[in-house]
């Protein structure tokens, strides 16, 4: 039996601590990359073994992403998003005793198994207790999490580093998982949002083989694909750049690492916004596809590629967080469509499966980002070649029309 749709207000409540969940995973995540300096520093790594590091984590999560969807379908929102804080928060502790650049490596692939379900259960949680016109700005909102995340573990961690030491700054963030949890469990405690985020229910759950062949799935993916490669560089790279790259001295860097996350939270909630009111002006039956606003936000993202050409720290933070503000739209866009177009049951596999994409990204560019660097000894290179593939990756979604019969009776379900 369907659980009964939730008030509007409730509904948003379940989205934004979804969206404070996906928050405290990147927390997490972010605290290697905001520090990545000091322990490259103290375990005598090169930025090759700093992309290696970035790939394990990656790999972890693409394998870990489609089964935890799977999994989260199967137990629903509410009880995957408290196992999987839970889990990671205890692995991010763990990293403050590291001995060995081979111990932190087997630690990232830990980490990311452990975060796989974050996003596959916050977007279930978002997709079940909204209805589908608040949709696509629910999903702006979700996407806010990892930004906001990285906006805070940069300062936090950069500051706990230059106080006490890299590994406080380890131990300190992994502790932001706790303050959730007890939140969530409350928040989400009366029974019938329990009943809501407890298990699909509107279907059996989908088979991996099924969304593998879905075109909406595929579609995501390309966008997935182009989008990812400059974000990354935001969430992975941006710190040391600044620091190594443009010589801003660490205890300096708090008061420009906070400004990209920031705009990119304004991309995503702002495409989100604008797609949903598109949406809602729409004909009965009909879907609007938002082509101009994954083009628009796809040449946002490509605003990467001019940050090597201008002088001052000011001009270049603002460009990588125009490019973050455009990256993040496209994941908002991609995201909305996509979920639009499946099975409430498949809703977080193929959450999970978009995830394990990003992650793919990540894995094949992260090696080869840390080899050229130390080639190299400049990360401009990177950054051109990293923006540049947004526009065509935009522009093969945009060519790659669903057809009407099939948007109609995806929407009539």
């Amino acid at each position: 039996m369907t659980p009964a749709p939730l008030s509007r207000g409730r509904a948003w409540l379940v989205a934004v601590f979804a969206t404070l969940a996906m928050s405290v995973s990147y927390v997490d995540r972010q605290v290697m990359a905001a520090i990545a300096a000091s322990v490259r520093k103290a375990l005598s790594m090169d930025a090759a073994q700093y992309g290696l590091l970035a790939a394990a984590f990656s790999m972890a999560y693409l394998v870990g992403a489609p089964l935890a969807g799977m999994l989260v379908d199967k137990v629903g929102a509410r009880r995957g998003l408290v196992a999987a804080i839970v889990t990671w928060s205890v692995v991010s502790a763990v990293h403050a005793l590291v001995p060995t650049f081979a111990a932190l490596f087997v630690l990232r692939i830990v980490l990311g198994l452990a975060e796989s379900p974050s996003f596959p259960a916050a977007a279930q949680a978002v997709k079940r207790a909204l209805p589908e016109g608040d949709r696509s700005a629910a999903f702006g909102l979700l996407f806010t999490g990892s930004s906001l995340g990285a906006a805070i573990a940069a300062p936090l961690a950069i500051s706990l580093d230059v106080a006490f030491g890299w590994r406080t700054a380890f131990l300190i963030a992994s502790a932001v998982g706790m303050v959730w949890l007890p939140a969530w469990l409350f928040v989400t405690a009366p029974k019938d949002l329990r009943a809501v985020l407890a298990t699909a229910g509107e279907a059996p759950v989908a088979k991996p083989r099924g969304l593998l062949s879905d075109p909406a799935v595929h579609r995501a993916i390309i966008l997935v694909l182009a989008s990812a490669p400059a974000l990354m560089f935001m969430y992975i790279w941006m710190p040391q750049y600044f620091e190594l790259g443009r010589g801003v001295p660490k205890p300096m860097l708090p008061r420009y690492l906070w400004l990209p996350p920031l705009m990119t939270d304004v991309g995503m909630v702002g495409f989100g916004i604008a797609a949903s009111r598109m949406e809602r002006r729409a004909l009965p039956g009909h879907r609007r596809s938002h082509v101009d606003l994954v083009l628009a936000a796809a040449a946002m993202e490509a605003a990467l590629v001019l940050v090597p050409h201008v002088e001052g720290t000011w001009p270049a933070v603002l460009l990588v967080g125009l490019s973050g503000a455009g990256g993040g739209g496209l994941y908002t866009l991609l995201t909305a469509d996509m979920m639009a177009r499946i099975d409430p049951a498949r809703v977080s596999a193929a959450g999970g499966l978009t995830a394990a994409a990003q992650s793919l990204v990540y894995v094949a560019l992260n090696p080869l980002v840390g080899r050229w660097i130390d080639f190299s000894h400049s990360y401009d290179g990177s950054m051109v070649m990293l923006g540049a593939v947004a526009i065509p990756g935009a522009i093969a979604w945009s060519a790659w029309s669903p057809r009407r019969e099939t948007l109609l009776s995806l929407r009539a379900k």
